[in-house]
């Protein structure tokens, strides 16, 4: 049992120079749009029941040359999320693997330059 005083994740936050492309990209994963959209300076996406992206808009913002960090999302169907998001003209670094570490995944990386993995439990 853990004595952590942290409960969950409520959160992550990633800027963006294209509001409306990170909007669209992350609507074509299936986050749910919960506040602002892409027309807006701040947007909140549900990811499933209780966390949630946040995107922060900043026009002159771009990706760190030298930088390393990913987020997971877990999705009930990796394949179709793959083929979703390449038939909106999205290219992930790989195609769905099986993982030795027990879970079927891609990597993506997002319009705004930031990597995410799409997973999924064997």
């Amino acid at each position: 049992m853990s004595t952590s005083p942290i409960e969950s994740l409520s959160a992550i936050t990633l800027m963006t120079a294209d509001m409306a492309a990170s909007v669209a990209f992350y609507d074509t994963l299936g986050l749910e749009l919960a506040f602002g959209g892409p027309d807006a300076s701040f947007t909140s996406m549900r990811i499933g029941r209780t966390a949630f992206l946040n995107l922060q808009l900043d026009e002159t913002w771009t990706p760190p040359a030298v930088t390393w960090g990913r987020f997971i999302v877990w999705v009930d169907d990796v394949d179709a999320a793959h083929d979703r998001l390449v038939a909106a003209g999205h290219q992930p670094m790989m195609t769905p693997s099986d993982a030795v570490w027990g879970e079927r995944y891609f990597h993506i990386t997002d319009p705004a330059g930031h990597e995410l993995s799409i997973a999924r439990r064997l």
